[in-house]
């Protein structure tokens, strides 16, 4: 192989690898054993293991941060139950991974010692699928310059994301397909809180729902409510 196509190579395997279990617990050994190579040719193209995930890290934040994209047509609800479809079949996917990655990564590095740099290229790459998805709700919702408090519900409805992913990967006790609705009618809560407080936000939300169908998730979500009321 190539350079470069025997780099990709061992990013994917170390990817493959750190999905199913800890970065802690994969060693350099069993990626050179999972890619049909020698130990020290792991050596030739990555300096040590933390190097290696942090490349196998840039690849599923790419890969993550995508998973946010969607066309802009059709109902908002919609739109979103389908992003948290994609981003639940990462979390999925890459368990362990993910949980490494929302946690900072591996603790230590291969001879035991902490690295400030990689928990910052790690937060770094954190950050940037954060942004990304903040990215695409704000022009999912047609907006290019966030107000405060528009910025706050999204923010906070990303960590909530991220927040719910991590507490179903321990132990998958709650459908996911429960936690996909119930993430798509938390965005819609938290805006509807901030509306009760900002005309901008209020404003913003009857653009939302406008054309929200009535089998759609925002309407399942207003349902849900009335039915709660004595």
């Amino acid at each position: 192989m190539g350079v470069e196509e025997r780099r990709q190579q061992l990013i994917g395997v170390a990817l493959d690898l750190f999905s199913r279990r800890s970065p802690d617990e994969v060693s350099i050994d069993e990626i050179a054993t999972a890619a049909g190579i020698s130990r020290p040719l792991v050596y030739h193209y990555f300096p040590g293991k933390l190097s290696l995930y942090e490349a196998a890290l840039k690849r599923a934040a790419e890969d993550l941060a995508g998973r946010f994209a969607e066309p802009h047509e059709g109902p908002l609800g919609a739109r979103l139950l389908r992003v948290m479809g994609r981003f639940f079949d990462f979390v999925d996917e890459h368990g362990p991974g993910f949980s490494a990655l929302m946690r900072g990564g591996p603790a230590v590095s291969a001879d035991g010692v902490s690295s400030k740099d990689h928990v910052s290229a790690t937060n770094a790459l954190i950050d940037s699928v954060r942004q990304a998805a903040y990215e695409q709700i704000l022009a999912h919702l047609g907006v290019t310059d966030a107000s405060p408090r528009l910025e706050l519900v999204i923010r906070s409805w990303i960590s909530l994301a991220e927040s719910t992913a991590l507490l179903w990967l321990d132990g998958r006790r709650i459908p996911r397909a429960e936690l996909e609705i119930q993430l798509v009618h938390d965005f819609a809560a938290l805006a509807a809180v901030s509306a009760a407080y900002d005309e901008g936000m209020a404003t913003l939300l009857k653009e939302m729902v406008k054309d929200e169908p009535a089998d759609g998730p925002f309407a399942e979500l207003v349902g849900r409510l009335l039915s709660l009321a004595p």
